[in-house]
């Protein structure tokens, strides 16, 4: 199973029912190279399921001390198909390895 790495809404409860039917198990990880920035979402049903307006976008710096916590998951490949939907044309979907040594899918700045 493909490995999600979420360090913004993906981790709030309700945008996991809402995207994916279910609450995700996941594990403490950090994205390296990478510093947090914020969008403005116009998507009025993401910032509905969100809660916010402001989003966090993940900005590649290649900067090894640069770290960005957050939270690993297991999904499905259906499941990152609907992550996909959810994620505003503000973000892209880029394989990364994590500070674990994990290889998962991370949506960063476009």
């Amino acid at each position: 199973m493909p490995l999600l790495f979420s360090y913004g809404t993906l981790q709030q409860e309700e945008v996991q029912l809402s995207t994916f039917g279910r609450k995700l198990p996941g594990a403490t990880d950090s994205l390296v190279g990478f510093v947090i920035t914020e969008v403005r979402i116009n998507d009025p049903e993401v910032v509905a399921t969100s809660g916010k307006e402001f989003h966090p976008i993940a900005r590649n710096t290649g900067a090894f001390n640069h770290r960005v916590p957050g939270t690993v998951f297991e999904v499905t490949d259906e499941e990152l198909i609907h992550s996909d939907a959810y994620e505003v044309d503000a973000y892209k979907r880029v394989e990364t390895v994590l500070a674990s040594g994990k290889s998962a899918w991370v949506y960063v700045e476009a």
